[in-house]
């Protein structure tokens, strides 16, 4: 497995060895995803120093595809992001490649570029670490909450650094498309409203670096690391901040937050220690999913599931085809819905505390990282 700070790894790697698997970590920061010549060569010695059925990481990196490509052994990888831009790339035609996806408009764009062995998994949680960290957890006040969201505001966001630089119609034009897409729950606009002569002159503006070997286009790396990001902020902080009009409201980030008047900052939490114990003891947790991801359901809704919170997420199309709302967890069409839901679970204590029981229950027997694993061995 290559290592990397990817939130779910360890997971995955102790579930590998629940499974009965010897694992072995390579770790190396990586100059470039793509070429990356001295870990290549460690990568090489370490997969011709022994007997491996297959290399494995999360997300998807050129350099080892192409690396396993070489030496004949296949190559497994999962995604948590999407969509991952390394992907448009020529090694993805790679036949040693299994690439699993959560987000199934992902999958269906790679079949129909031709890719032969990608596939879809939703992601999962560990439910047993969650347990052993409640029975050894203490002062479980400190993280209770009515309303409690956790992650980033994305204020250091690119569009902000290059607005200015762009006339006057460029800057309108996208200001009108995130407004729009900002109160969309479950659809994503953005690309095709990048048309051609949008894009043509936005190549005057925009600088897009990619390698030899790049699929990758000027509407993909515009739409997802540009305006995607920027979206995202203008989504989270207008939620926020009309939430916190009514009710009792925390954010936990490192994001700034002067802007939030009412809204409590309580600063950011780890991920492995102290993220369930919010889940947990907060009343209602928001999922305020980044637009970038289409169709599939992020990490974060296991996440708060797993550590048995209630979860009110923004619709995505493949919420209907792993949950039940309102049975396991509650989604909102827009951000009136979100704002009467919201009220409605507080006030209503008994149907809150049942769904969340029954999220956790859900996740904890169909969710787990040992089922999705051995999904991805069956076709390794």
């Amino acid at each position: 497995m290559y290592r990397w700070k990817a939130y779910n790894y360890k997971d995955i790697k102790f579930s590998f060895e629940k499974l009965g698997y010897e694992v072995e970590e390579v770790y190396q920061d990586l100059l470039n995803y793509d070429v990356d010549e001295e870990f290549a060569e460690k990568l090489r010695g370490i997969i011709k120093g022994d007997s491996f059925e297959f290399v494995f990481n999360v997300n998807y990196f050129p350099l080892i595809s192409n690396v396993c490509q070489e030496c004949g052994i296949l190559y497994v990888c999962w995604s948590c992001d999407n969509p991952l831009i390394s992907m448009y790339h020529k090694s993805v035609f790679n036949d040693v490649n299994r690439i699993f996806l959560f987000d199934l408009t992902n999958v269906e764009e790679f079949k129909g570029m031709g890719v032969e062995h990608v596939y879809h998994l939703p992601l999962a949680v560990n439910c047993e670490r969650l347990d052993y960290l409640f029975a050894n957890s203490k002062d479980e006040d400190i993280y209770r909450n009515d309303i409690s969201f956790v992650g980033s505001l994305y204020e250091k966001n690119s569009y902000d650094k290059m607005e200015y630089t762009l006339p006057d119609y460029l800057r309108g034009y996208f200001e009108a498309l995130m407004e729009a897409q900002r109160d969309l729950q479950g659809v994503n606009i953005v690309d095709r409203m990048l048309t051609p002569d949008i894009l043509m002159e936005l190549e005057n503006y925009f600088k897009l670096d990619k390698s030899e070997d790049s699929l990758s286009d000027l509407n993909l790396i515009f739409s997802v690391t540009t305006l995607g990001f920027k979206i995202a902020e203008k989504q989270r902080r207008r939620i926020l901040i009309n939430l916190s009009k009514n009710h009792d409201v925390s954010v936990y980030t490192n994001s700034k937050t002067d802007d939030l008047l009412r809204v409590k900052n309580r600063g950011s939490v780890d991920y492995w220690r102290e993220m369930p114990l919010v889940f947990k003891n907060s009343k209602i947790n928001l999922n305020i999913t980044i637009p970038n991801i289409k169709s599939g359901v992020p990490l974060r809704v296991y996440d708060i599931l797993g550590s048995g919170g209630f979860c009110l997420t923004n619709f995505q199309a493949e919420l209907p085809m792993q949950f039940e709302n309102e049975k396991h967890l509650v989604w909102y069409y827009s951000n009136e819905d979100l704002y009467e839901k919201a009220a409605y679970y507080l006030s209503h204590d008994s149907e809150r505390k049942a769904i969340a029981a029954a999220g956790r229950e859900y996740v904890a027997t169909q969710c787990s990282y040992e089922s999705r694993l051995e999904e991805i061995i069956k076709k390794a």
